[in-house]
C-alpha cells in the first residue's frame, strides 16, 4: 500500500493494515531523498516532535503521534543484528535510531504502536543508474527474508 504524505491518512491506513490483515510483521519502506546509495535500517519510532506540515498543511496535535503513547517504541526486529548479518553488494546498509520526525517516523511509530513492536522501517535511496528498481527490490527481499528469520526464531 502506498501511504499518502498526510499524517492522519497514513495513521488510518496503518491502523487498517493491523486490524484487517493482522500480519506477523509489517515492513514499511520510505524514501530518504538525501541518501545516495544507502539503505537505512531504522530501529525505533519516536512519539513527539512532529512540527513539519504534511502535504495538506497539517501537523499532529501537540506534534505527537499518540497522546497516550510511550516516548519511543523499539522494533522487535533487532536491526543491529540484521545490519551485522547482511550485506548487499553495491550498496551500503546502515543502522539508525532516528527516522526523522516526518511522515516516515510518524508511520513507523504508529505501526509499532498498533503492532506491539512487530514493525520495521527501511529507508531507501531514490532510484538512479546505480540503484535500479530491480536492484532495490532484490536488496529489500534479502533484508526482509532476514527479518522474517528473526520473527521465526521468536516464535520457537
Amino acid at each position: 500500500t502506498q501511504l499518502p504524505v498526510v499524517y492522519q491518512k497514513a495513521k488510518e491506513q496503518v491502523f487498517t493494515i493491523w486490524t484487517t490483515l493482522q500480519p506477523v510483521l509489517t515492513v514499511h519502506v520510505g524514501l530518504a531523498s538525501s541518501a545516495k546509495a544507502i539503505i537505512i535500517l531504522e530501529q525505533c519510532g519516536k512519539n513527539k516532535g512532529y512540527q513539519e506540515m504534511d502535504a495538506c498543511g497539517f501537523h499532529p496535535e501537540g506534534g505527537c503521534c499518540m497522546l497516550d503513547g510511550p516516548e519511543k517504541i523499539e522494533s522487535t526486529i533487532n536491526m543491529k543484528t540484521l545490519w551485522k548479518n547482511i550485506s548487499v553488494e553495491g550498496i551500503d546498509i546502515i543502522f539508525s535510531r532516528d527516522a526523522g520526525r516526518y511522515i516516515c517516523d510518524y508511520t513507523y511509530y504508529t505501526s509499532l504502536y498498533y503492532g506491539n513492536g512487530r514493525a520495521a522501517f527501511i529507508h531507501v535511496p531514490p532510484l538512479s543508474k546505480s540503484v535500479t528498481a530491480d536492484f532495490l527490490g532484490k536488496a529489500l527481499q534479502t533484508i526482509i527474508l532476514e527479518m522474517l528469520k528473526q520473527c521465526g526464531e521468536e516464535s520457537k
